[in-house]
């Protein structure tokens, strides 16, 4: 695992595969950082699909309303949600969509991110500036690398648990 440098700006995301380890960009994107911290604390992202999943592009998760795949699970509208918090302003920055990056989901509305993202399969400048920059994998992308494909996937896979590395023990 890499050298987690500030834990409380570090996400542990477990896959079938591995941990997956995010450092969150607070200065970059503080509300988006702390919008994902608030849901993992919270457990929300526990058991959620990546209910989009494109080779060569990008993996999508987060639907907290429509994703968990434990509790009223439905893949067809999985997607389409969000949480129970407020949508959240664009925090564009100079930062490029780059392999391993984090970027905020969200609708045409700009201002529309609330608790999906996507992690980065390929570098994709052609989304710089029109999504939130707000994390990166620092270890572990090559778990993400075999999260099942498709739109959405015949048999997805999950984020079986999503935790800030500061409550580790």
């Amino acid at each position: 695992m890499a050298e987690i440098k500030d834990p409380e700006n570090t996400i542990i995301l477990t896959l079938k595969d591995g941990e997956v380890v995010i450092e969150l960009l607070a200065d970059v994107a503080p509300k988006h950082t702390e919008r994902m911290k608030e849901l993992a604390r919270a457990k929300a992202y526990d058991n959620v699909a990546f209910h989009r999943v494109i080779k060569g592009f990008m993996a999508q998760t987060g639907d907290v309303e429509n994703g968990n795949m434990e509790n009223n699970f439905n893949l067809r509208r999985a997607g389409t949600g969000g949480s129970d918090k407020p949508d959240l302003p664009a925090e564009f920055s100079k930062l490029p969509h780059d392999r391993g990056t984090l970027g905020a989901a969200r609708s045409q509305n700009p201002n529309s991110a609330n608790s999906q993202f996507f992690i980065n399969f390929a570098d994709n400048h052609f989304l710089n500036g029109q999504y939130t920059v707000y994390g990166r994998v620092i270890s572990g992308m090559e778990h993400v690398d075999k999260i099942a494909l498709g739109e959405p996937p015949a048999s997805p896979d999950r984020m079986i648990t999503v935790r800030v590395a500061a409550d580790v023990a």
